[in-house]
């Protein structure tokens, strides 16, 4: 009986050494008698027991590695404090294992040296414009190295980066400089701008005014030569009816008759404004006049 109970506990610790279960996105290096023998893929995996051995257990997920920050020597002699945060993958569990003795601690080092010399290529305000520029420089550095380890470098990215105080002050003394510099540039072209319109203004403003009286003149003009048409229109006709008038009988007899009318009305009102009254040469004439005249009248009454 108690031989039956250490047998099963001896077949019951076998099976349990003998299956594992490799998790997804995982990758178990097994070893036989301390050589490599080969890979296990997730799932369940039956080893044999005091034998084989999991050496390495690797996780093939995306990893995000915290770079250290440290100090770059810019190529204008500036110091600069840079940090950055990099992500790989193992795509080789094998070299992983039996590539180097701690590919983590081999890539952040390598990372730190590489961006110290894409860095020290680089002036001061560079840095801050290339940041894509580094972090493609520092992956591709990488990538080329992690091969032999198993890794794939997918990519670089500086989290920040912080030169002296007193850059800091320069710099911030310079922005302040130019940002004063484009507000006066902005006021002088407003004012520019603002004479300009101005100027526009009076010109169109003269030109509208101009243009105005010019309007108003030629509409004048053209009032004043119509009334002088239609003046010189009534006189034509007055003139046509008065010779028509003449032309029948007794027409002269009438025009004598006003002429004569309006002979003794204006001597009768010179007469009425002064006491000097101006007689004209030929006396008889004005005799005759008036005696047709009252012959006339007359016979018009007649």
């Amino acid at each position: 009986m108690e031989f039956a109970i250490a047998l099963f506990i001896v077949v019951l610790l076998f099976v349990l050494q003998s299956v594992r279960v490799v998790p997804q996105q995982h990758a178990f290096i097994l070893e036989r008698m301390g050589r490599f023998h080969g890979v296990l893929a997730p799932g369940l995996n039956i080893i044999v027991p005091f034998v084989d051995r999991i050496a390495y257990r690797h996780s093939l997920k995306e990893i995000p590695l915290d770079v250290p920050s440290q100090i770059c020597i810019t190529r204008d002699n500036t110091q600069l404090k840079v940090d950055g945060i990099l992500y790989f993958q193992v795509t080789d569990p094998q070299r992983a294992s039996y590539g180097s003795s701690d590919y983590v601690l081999a890539i952040s080092q390598l990372a730190q040296t590489t961006l110290r010399s894409v860095v020290g290529k680089m002036e001061l305000d560079k840095t801050f414009e290339e940041r894509d520029e580094i972090n493609s420089a520092v992956v591709a550095a990488l990538d080329e190295a992690a091969t032999s380890w198993g890794v794939k470098v997918l990519r670089y990215e500086i989290k920040d980066l912080v030169p002296p105080q007193e850059i800091l002050h320069a710099m911030q003394a310079q922005i302040t400089a130019e940002r004063g510099k484009r507000a006066r540039i902005a006021e002088s072209e407003g004012r520019k701008m603002e004479q300009i319109n101005l100027a526009t203004g009076a010109r169109e403003a003269a030109i509208q005014e101009s243009e105005g009286r010019r309007q108003a003149a030629i509409n004048q003009a053209q009032g004043q030569a119509e009334a002088m048409r239609l003046v010189a229109e009534a006189t034509a006709e007055a003139l046509a009816r008065v010779g028509t008038a003449i032309g029948k009988e007794g027409g002269m007899a009438a025009v004598n008759l006003k002429v004569a009318e309006q002979y003794v009305a204006a001597f009768g009102q010179l007469a009425k404004e002064t006491n000097t009254v101006i007689m004209p040469a030929n006396v008889a004439d004005l005799g005759g006049l008036i005696a047709s005249a009252m012959t006339i009248v007359k016979q018009s009454n007649a």
